[in-house]
């Protein structure tokens, strides 16, 4: 098995960065969609991103965002990866000149196959799970749904947390794990020892 890559998105203080950082995050997120308590304000993701080293990737989350608003960002912010979560097309996604993450709502009845070939641009399919709003809900779903063979790397999402992470990768083999709500002491609040557990959760999941 490959070495699971794992994200944590949602981040709002210093600390929370260089707990991520220092736990062994492959990912940082930032969330650009102002109805979330995870939001942060471009000037502050600068900010943020100032403390992130080399080899760990800066990732903006975006939901339905005009260009002007996604471009300001990529202006303000050193990005590397654009994550898109609403019902945005392929040529919303696209011409940012940055690679670029699709997100599925998961429930029954979506034909994840055909999903994924909407987006044959996307670098990778964030996998999380339907509930009121975007992301952060703490809420799983079923993986059974998942199709054996995806045309692009799978990322894990969805309630996802310390307990439940090690499972979700030995059974779902994701190229990657995404958590926010699972590391957090409050909304928009990571805990660290919250994110260390997670990240040996994932780790002992390949032993």
């Amino acid at each position: 098995m490959h070495r699971t890559r794992i994200k944590i998105c949602g981040l709002t203080r210093e600390e929370d960065v260089r707990a991520a950082v220092n736990a062994g995050a492959d990912a940082i997120g930032f969330v650009f969609y102002p109805p979330s308590p995870r939001f942060v304000p471009f000037e502050r993701a600068a900010q943020l991103a100032r403390l992130i080293p080399p080899f760990v990737t800066t990732v903006g989350l975006f939901v339905e965002p005009g260009r002007n608003f996604v471009e300001t960002a990529l202006q303000s912010v050193p990005l590397q990866v654009l994550q898109f979560h609403g019902d945005e097309t392929e040529a919303d996604c696209l011409g940012f000149g940055l690679p670029y993450i699709k997100a599925a709502r998961m429930r029954q009845g979506l034909d994840l196959l055909k999903y994924a070939a909407s987006f044959p641009g996307a670098q990778g399919l964030l996998l999380d799970a339907f509930v009121e709003g975007y992301g952060g809900g703490g809420e799983t779903f079923d993986w059974s749904l998942i199709p054996d063979r995806l045309p692009m790397p799978l990322i894990l999402s969805g309630g996802l947390n310390a307990a439940n992470v090690g499972e979700a990768v030995r059974r779902v083999q994701p190229w990657a794990v995404d958590v926010s709500s699972g590391v957090e002491s409050a909304k928009g609040i990571k805990d660290a020892a919250l994110i260390t557990d997670f990240v040996a959760g994932v780790e002992h999941a390949h032993g």
